[in-house]
């Protein structure tokens, strides 16, 4: 008996297994009428997208254990290489389904009453004095939140203070709630790897799953790295245990992507509920009285520019084609133009010229600076450095080149290409201190990420002030020897890729070391290939080289 459609959405809904299964055949042309239709429902869109996320990533990893395995296996990879293009098509256009779904529920939910022009105007230029105004009267209702809009985050917070969800929460949800980050990724790492934790998809815990689930989804890639590595220390005879043990990290990654994929639409859920609560009902109508009686206070506090509001708006009304509807975009315009007025005001009362009394210039930011070269510290010892991260694990290469002719390269570990960029960076500036014992040193890097991670780690002198961009040990451990270096160590920002000698050839060598640590390009294929790079260089800038 054939089941109903009813019957094989809610299957579908309860076994990701089955959901999974049709989706890929869907994906091939191959799933039945009955099949195709159930999964056309809205319902479904958010477990498609979960589904196609975990099987995205579970195609990366068949190919690369049939890439590692060493069997001559072309034909294989060449359909498992097109399976992997088909589902990551299917998953892009999965989550532009549940991108417009999304945007056309936004559009239909009704928006809270259109409020006064004149409010809308002073509140644009002066929000301050507005949000101060309703925090007093927030006070003197008693009410314990700090503003009476529905929030873009902490929203769990939010309707508990506003009364519309449990004040009391589970002791499990709490101790996921209380717990230090790094306790709360091992949890979100548990997760994948042991069992389900029904209690991340609690309201309170979502948005801190969120959060964190990019750094579970780095150390997963961690994992798959040191498989890799561990996979390709052995020849290909003998790597069977070590291939299981990779696919098992391919697994566990695929795990990750897709709960990642559901707290992103969890969150989503939650924040149309809170919206939703925010515009009807009792919530509602407490808004709408705090932001009265907010109106009166602040037309007190700032009788001057109520009036300037007032009269601005009257004079718009007149002529705008808008008027009907409120001027619902009109303020942002009136809101710019009264607050020149009171610049040019303040100008004449203060007898200036109006130029506000600034310097001519500001120093310039990363984007403008192009990294000055003519202003090195005397003596320095210069290079630039560069790296290159994987597309499946986390193993990243790194390079860099040197003004006194060394070159070096290797690989290691990085979350992503700003870390990556860290580990290239401490590479180079570990060397030219050794082989410079009296010199400043001097590094460019074409990655703001890692030049502001590194100068915020020599700052505080605390390498886990990187925490940010740097989360593995590798890079942890580079930026802690680097340390006790400080005071004779720069680190600048160089535009990539603008025909800088050095760079160029710190960016090739990156890309080698990274072809290099996951086997795709031999050590003795690599070492003519570093050949023949500084081949093409000139020989008298450039006679050595160096692999870590």
């Amino acid at each position: 008996m054939i089941a109903t459609h009813t019957e094989l959405v809610h299957h579908f809904t309860e076994d990701f297994v089955a959901l999974q299964d049709a989706v890929l055949a869907r994906m091939n042309g191959m799933a039945a009428p009955e099949t195709a239709a159930a999964l056309a429902h809205p319902s479904l869109a958010g477990p498609i997208a979960i589904a196609l996320a975990h099987a995205d990533v579970r195609a990366r990893g068949d190919i690369r254990r049939t890439e590692l395995s060493g069997l001559p296996a072309a034909q294989r990879l060449r359909q498992l290489r097109e399976h992997a293009r088909r589902v990551r098509r299917a998953r892009s256009e999965a989550d532009a389904v549940c991108k417009e779904q999304r945007a056309r529920r936004v559009a239909d939910r009704p928006g809270p009453p259109l409020e006064p022009l004149e409010l809308r105007v002073t509140r644009a230029v002066d929000p301050e004095a507005y949000g101060r105004a309703l925090r007093e009267e927030l006070l003197d209702r008693g009410s314990p939140a700090a503003d009476v809009r529905a929030a873009d985050n902490d929203l769990a917070l939010w309707a508990r203070e506003w009364g519309s969800a449990p004040a009391q929460l589970p002791l499990a949800v709490r101790e996921l709630l209380e717990c230090h980050d790094d306790a709360f990724v091992q949890a979100l790492l548990h997760d994948a790897r042991e069992g389900e934790n029904p209690h991340l998809a609690h309201d309170a815990v979502v948005e801190r799953w969120g959060r964190h689930a990019r750094t579970a989804l780095a150390w997963g890639r961690y994992a798959i790295a040191q498989a890799e590595r561990d996979v390709l220390a052995r020849p290909p005879a003998a790597r069977r245990a070590q291939l299981d043990a990779l696919d098992d990290a391919y697994q566990d990654a695929a795990i990750l992507a897709a709960r990642a994929r559901e707290a992103k639409h969890r969150i989503a859920d939650l924040h149309d509920r809170i919206r939703d609560r925010a515009a009807a009902g009792p919530i509602a109508e407490l808004i709408a009285r705090c932001r009265a009686a907010a109106l009166t206070r602040f037309t007190a506090d700032e009788p001057r520019l109520w009036q300037r509001a007032c009269r601005l708006a009257t004079e718009h009304r007149e002529d705008c084609d808008a008027r009907a509807d409120g001027c619902p975009r009109c303020h942002r315009t009136l809101a710019a133009l009264l607050a020149e007025n009171a610049s040019a005001d303040r100008s004449q009362e203060d007898g200036g010229d109006g130029d506000g009394g600034g310097s001519e210039g500001s120093a310039p930011g990363y984007k403008e600076r192009y990294a000055i070269l003519d202003d090195l510290p005397s003596r320095a010892a210069v290079a630039v450095a560069d790296a290159a991260i994987g597309d499946e694990s986390a193993r990243c290469g790194y390079g860099w080149a040197a003004e006194d002719g060394t070159t070096g390269y290797g690989d290691s570990m990085a979350s992503g290409s700003g870390e990556a960029e860290v580990i290239g960076i401490c590479q180079a500036a570990l060397s030219l201190l050794g082989r410079h014992p009296e010199a400043p040193v001097l590094v460019l890097c074409d990655s703001t990420e890692a030049v502001e991670a590194v100068n915020v780690a020599l700052t505080s002198a605390d390498p886990a002030a990187a925490r940010r961009t740097v989360l593995f040990p590798e890079g942890r451990e580079l930026l802690g020897r680097l340390l006790p270096h400080r005071d004779r160590f720069q680190v600048r920002w160089l535009k990539g890729h603008i025909g800088h000698d050095l760079n160029e050839t710190a960016d090739t060598l990156a890309g080698l070391a990274v072809r290099r640590a996951t086997g795709r390009v031999s050590a003795s294929a690599a070492g003519k290939e570093v050949a023949r790079i500084l081949r093409s260089l000139s020989s008298d800038q450039y006679p050595g080289t160096a692999a870590a």
